[in-house]
């Protein structure tokens, strides 16, 4: 580990750098900052904890290969927020959740004690830490450069950066995955599309250097399993890190036209199929792709109560019909806490068309995942909500969502993405290999 911090270090040294903090600023990760740059000291009223290092290991009973059990399963409920209260906890409440309460008065919030549980490998620490003092954007703040690994901005100085920190973050080296996505009709209608998906990382990879990383992010690749009428469609992508010297590569393979096309464009305000247009393609993960056409604004940081440790709503078994309701996920199985959030506001460049000219992002303050973003249209009005339900899947260590929602609320519907209930546990020790991710090996699979 030490000799892949230095080779990063002198591979880095190479490059033109642009400091965002110096050495004195740095020093505090690791001190009164925790590794990824959150205020390691809880709140003075004592609602949010210190960070004591996460889940870094599996709790007693955990067995590879199980949906992870919750560690937090005895935990009390401290109070319900819904339509009836939400004046009182509106300094706590983002818009978009008092417009989601006020459209759905059988809504409601389950607030239990906050729990700092998100952590991440010594390495991505290490990394961090390195990356505070050497790491800077290029291209307009579309790209960044002097790094190879961990948060590139742990003490962010503009919205770009904290952006950048989710898009970065840690997610594993590697993940296959099988999951269920379903767009619910206002009328509460819905059909489950099951894709198995498979993730290789470049960026994050241990011993990875900058001159490894050839602009690439990493190789994504799924293939729709079902419904029978859509099984057999394909997709596989190789994503820039720095979109605008090179866009994302994309390829579909259609079952129907048995042959891969390669896609124009898969990015920005393009819609993803099967989603009934309430998925674009930059809502993926919360947010993703290049960020040049917003304007982006770093508001701060504020105590909020967002999704968190959402082990309910992952456990094994539970019926997909029970977790998908009329007009949005149970409530019944889904957790909210008070954590500190970075207020990130996106507004969208002049010359350019999106659903959301607007978007306010919450992102997590310990492991820089987004876990809601306010989505607004030009007029002002507010459209929706996304949201992202996260874990600890300490089994890696890594901190990430097991299902995230869209809510419309022009059409009185919702997206979900993630069902992974009654599915083969996430691998992230499968072995996956760059000639994967290609077009030939699209054509291969899919003949």
């Amino acid at each position: 580990m030490l000799r892949s911090i230095a080779v990063l270090m002198l591979v880095a040294a190479a490059l033109p750098a642009h400091a965002r903090v110096d050495a004195v600023q740095a020093a505090r990760l690791g001190q009164d900052l925790m590794p990824l740059g959150g205020e390691r000291a809880g709140n003075a009223a004592g609602t949010i904890p210190s960070w004591e290092g996460g889940l870094s290991t599996p709790p007693a009973g955990y067995q590879p290969g199980m949906h992870h059990p919750d560690p937090y399963a005895g935990d009390t409920q401290l109070y319900r927020v819904d339509a009836s209260n939400a004046a009182q906890y509106k300094a706590v409440l983002a818009p978009g959740y008092q417009k989601l309460l006020e459209k759905h008065p059988g809504y409601y919030l389950r607030v239990f004690p906050t729990r700092r549980s998100a952590a991440a490998p010594q390495r991505i620490y290490d990394a961090t830490r390195y990356n505070a003092t050497n790491a800077g954007l290029i291209s307009g703040g579309n790209g960044i450069e002097g790094t190879a690994a961990g948060i590139p901005f742990p003490i962010p100085q503009s919205g770009q950066e904290a952006i950048w920190n989710h898009i970065a973050r840690y997610r594993g080296d590697q993940v296959r995955m099988v999951t269920n996505q379903a767009a619910v009709l206002a009328n509460g209608d819905y059909t489950l599309l099951k894709r198995d998906r498979e993730i290789l990382f470049i960026y994050g990879r241990e011993g990875v250097t900058p001159a490894d990383l050839d602009n690439t992010l990493f190789f994504y690749k799924y293939a729709v399993t079902a419904p029978s009428k859509l099984a057999g469609s394909s997709l596989v992508v190789q994503e820039t890190l720095d979109q605008v010297l090179a866009i994302r590569k994309a390829w579909r393979f259609s079952r129907g036209e048995r042959r891969v096309r390669r896609l124009p464009m898969l990015a920005y305000d393009a819609m993803q199929p099967d989603t009934n247009g309430m998925a674009t393609a930059d809502v993926v993960d919360a947010y993703n792709g290049a960020p040049d056409r917003y304007e982006w604004t770093l508001v701060g940081k504020q105590e909020m109560l967002m999704p968190y440790n959402s082990y309910a709503v992952h456990q094994k078994g539970t019926p997909y019909e029970t977790i998908l309701q009329k007009k949005s996920v149970n409530p019944d199985l889904l957790r909210y806490e008070l954590h500190r959030v970075w207020v990130v506001e996106a507004h969208l460049r002049k010359g350019f068309s999106h659903p959301y000219a607007t978007r306010r992002f919450y992102i997590d303050e310990d492991s820089w995942q987004i876990l809601a973003v306010d989505l607004y249209d030009k007029s002002g009005a507010m459209v929706g909500l996304q949201e992202a339900h996260p874990i600890s899947y300490y089994d890696v260590p890594m901190f990430g969502s097991t299902l995230e929602t869209i809510y419309d609320f022009k059409g009185d519907r919702y997206y979900v993405d993630g069902l992974d209930n009654n599915e083969p546990m996430y691998d992230f020790n499968v072995k996956l290999n760059k000639t994967d991710f290609t077009a030939a090996a699209l054509r291969r699979e899919g003949i």
